[in-house]
């Protein structure tokens, strides 16, 4: 009954913003034309399935108020200001629909990582980085992947004792789900990490003397990094400003932020009231934090303008697949006998879930392996029987789904909140980690889309590069940027360019309640828009990835342009 009801909500919200088109277009001009904006482009994609294309549109005070050809917005509005796009393609605003937004800010003020192809690599970039640092402070970065080395195997804190025998060095995985630290950092964990002791939902690598060997998975890696000193409030503007300057470079008016703690959120907040805040913010409170605490005692935060809005919740169901932290339900098939860790016990999970219904507030659970996933399926059902639940609930990643779960997304209304960009990182291992058989549930996008489950699309970043572009172009094509394998990896789960288009504009935004202020360019929604210098829904697919950013808008303001 639930999800019949959110059905008649949408419906009811399409009907209202069609009566609402309705009446802008047909009623009286506006007093002074001068505060129009009349926007021009060689093609509008709208994703408004009534008008999937115009070549205009007119905005007045941050929102649509209509859509059309150019010659006739002239002449409705004939003192209007003209922005001329006219050899460029617009499509509506792109949201990333899972980020880690302070992360990619923090990013840039720490050691990059990403792309590096062996250890010789990484102490490279780590002793270069070192030298901008005043003595004392911790080295820390972020984006090793073992699988890209020569030899697929983790690294241990020899490897970067020898450079750094003093200065801590923690550096987190390119997934997040695993750090490697040098052994300066590891004393200052509260206890002798050598032994036979783990930590629930985590794992301390160790060598088979029982000595810890500077890995440290999921739950465990706090061991370590809790010890680490706080970033500074000004470090932290600082990051969240370069995060939004990155976002608005690559094409993003807004981000699901999977993960905000209270502290962040203030900080957030003060940019908003202080107009410092550029692109739109959908917050999901840290479900291990003081926001889940904060949102549950004061209630969602609900912006009417869709800057800043916080009405969901966070939670972690297990770890990721290519540190084998992912909870499978039979055991890895390069690893016999592990099946990977749980973050929170399905009891537990469910607790979580379960109280976050009850906060009114939007149910948000990573999940990646195929018991991961079960687990989140388990404990969205749970929080769904609770009364005057909200609904919505999300499956962040969706990654490994056992063929018997994709009908009980459905039957819940889960919302699969994926990221292209993963698939084709993963491809070249993932079918190691879980065979030839389960791998037929994994990245299964069209699966899910033809049986009418929702889909969300964002990159996850900074695991990706927030590109939208690279999403995209993989959710198409399933290639990496060297159009291999030929046809793509497992091709017919590619989304169509409508779907992936939609996945970043219009499904992000019902992803978040936003449908009706975001997401399409229709009259009375927010005039959000990203200009491209060729059209990415006709190139062919080896000419996407060079698509160029010309111009990205938030609310008819430019917040990049070249």
């Amino acid at each position: 009954m639930k999800v019949l009801s959110h059905s008649r909500l949408v419906l009811g919200s399409f009907l209202s913003a069609v009566l609402l088109a309705v009446s802008v277009i047909s009623g009286p001009l506006l007093a002074d034309t001068k505060d129009v904006n009349i926007v021009i482009a060689k093609q509008v994609y709208t994703v408004n399935p009534e008008q999937t294309t115009v070549e205009a549109f007119a905005v007045s005070g941050g929102m649509i108020v209509a859509t059309g050809s150019a010659q006739d917005l002239k002449a409705k509005y004939p003192t209007a200001l003209i922005t001329d796009h006219s050899e460029h393609t617009i499509v509506p605003g792109l949201i990333d629909a899972h980020g880690h937004f302070i992360s990619l800010g923090q990013g840039e003020m720490r050691a990059e990582l990403m792309g590096t192809v062996s250890k010789e690599d990484i102490l490279s970039r780590l002793i270069a980085f070192e030298a901008t640092l005043p003595k004392g402070q911790w080295l820390l970065g972020r984006g090793w992947d073992q699988n890209d080395w020569p030899t697929i195997e983790l690294p241990t804190k020899a490897d970067l004792d020898a450079a750094f025998p003093d200065r801590p060095v923690f550096l987190r995985r390119v997934d997040g789900h695993a750090a490697w630290a040098n052994s300066a950092a590891m004393t200052v964990a509260d206890r002798d990490l050598n032994g036979d002791w783990q930590v629930d939902g985590g794992d301390i690598v160790r060598d088979d003397k029982g000595e810890a060997t500077g890995v440290f998975v999921d739950n465990a890696i706090g061991l370590v990094e809790n010890k680490i000193p706080a970033p500074s409030v000004a470090e932290d503007r600082e990051a969240l400003s370069r995060s939004q300057n990155f976002m608005a470079r690559v094409g993003l008016t807004g981000t699901h932020d999977a993960g905000t703690s209270l502290k962040v959120f203030k900080a957030l907040q003060d940019m908003k009231a202080k107009g410092e805040l550029n692109v739109r913010i959908y917050a999901m409170a840290d479900g291990n934090a003081d926001m889940f605490n904060y949102l549950c005692e004061n209630g969602a935060v609900i912006d009417p303008d869709a800057m800043l809005t916080a009405r969901s919740v966070k939670l972690y169901s297990d770890g990721a697949l290519g540190s084998r932290g992912a909870a499978l339900l039979a055991p890895y098939s390069d690893d016999p006998g592990n099946v990977g860790l749980l973050i929170e016990t399905e009891e537990v999970l469910t607790q979580h879930a379960v109280r976050a219904a009850g906060c009114g507030l939007q149910v948000n659970i990573h999940a990646i392996g195929d018991r991961g996933n079960r687990n989140t399926i388990n404990a969205i059902a749970a929080a769904s029987k609770v009364e005057n639940d909200l609904g919505r609930h999300r499956n962040e990643h969706s990654q490994v789904i056992d063929k018997s779960d994709f009908a009980r997304f459905k039957a819940l209304g889960i919302i699969a909140s994926v990221q292209p960009t993963h698939a084709t990182s993963d491809m070249y291992w993932a079918e190691d980690r879980v065979g030839a058989e389960r791998i037929k549930g994994a990245y299964a996008w069209q699966t899910m889309a033809k049986m009418g489950i929702p889909l969300a699309l964002g990159s996850d970043f900074p695991v990706e590069r927030p590109h939208p572009i690279e999403g995209f172009y993989a959710a198409v094509t399933r290639q990496d940027s060297k159009a291999w394998p030929e046809n793509g990896w497992y091709p017919a789960e590619a989304l169509s360019r409508e779907q992936a288009l939609h996945g970043f504009t219009l499904g992000a935004a019902y992803a978040a309640f936003q449908e009706d202020q975001l997401g399409s360019i229709e009259v009375g929604k927010a005039a959000d828009f990203t200009v491209f210098d060729q059209d990415i829904m006709q190139v062919p697919h080896n000419k996407i990835l060079d698509t160029q950013i010309k111009a990205t808008y938030v609310a008819g303001k430019a917040i990049f342009q070249q």
